[in-house]
């Protein structure tokens, strides 16, 4: 159902060409009718294939509510113990198979730059 909404946003997207062609059929320039001949081999392109995404969407809607239902709960609470994800390191592959998330230094943690700065 949500996904109709994307779906018909879509479309209207990919048709505005279209009904712009139409408003205005005289006078256009060679690269005003390549977008409009672009935008409509999109469109004839992704129709079939953003009508394939909707009937999926459709046939996963119900399981991907269950699991939502059913697993958002426990991993609400694993992020209220995990907190802050920057205060980690990457996962890394042990050689027999385990995988460790470290905890970064009170150290690692100030020579950290703030999120969105890069010092050149």
């Amino acid at each position: 159902m949500k996904y109709r909404h994307l779906i018909l946003a879509l479309s209207l997207a990919l048709s505005a060409p279209a009904l712009a062609q139409e408003a205005e059929d005289e006078g256009r320039s060679l690269m005003e009718e390549g977008a409009r001949l672009f935008w409509e081999g999109i469109r004839r392109e992704m129709g079939p294939a953003l009508e394939e995404f909707q009937d999926r969407a459709e046939e996963m809607e119900p399981a991907l509510r269950q699991f939502v239902e059913e697993m958002g709960p426990a991993l609400r609470d694993l992020m209220d113990q995990v907190g802050d994800l920057s205060a980690y390191h990457a996962p890394e592959v042990l050689p027999n198979g385990d995988i460790i998330i470290r905890r970064k230094t009170p150290q690692e943690m100030r020579d950290t730059p703030p999120e969105g700065e890069i010092e050149l």
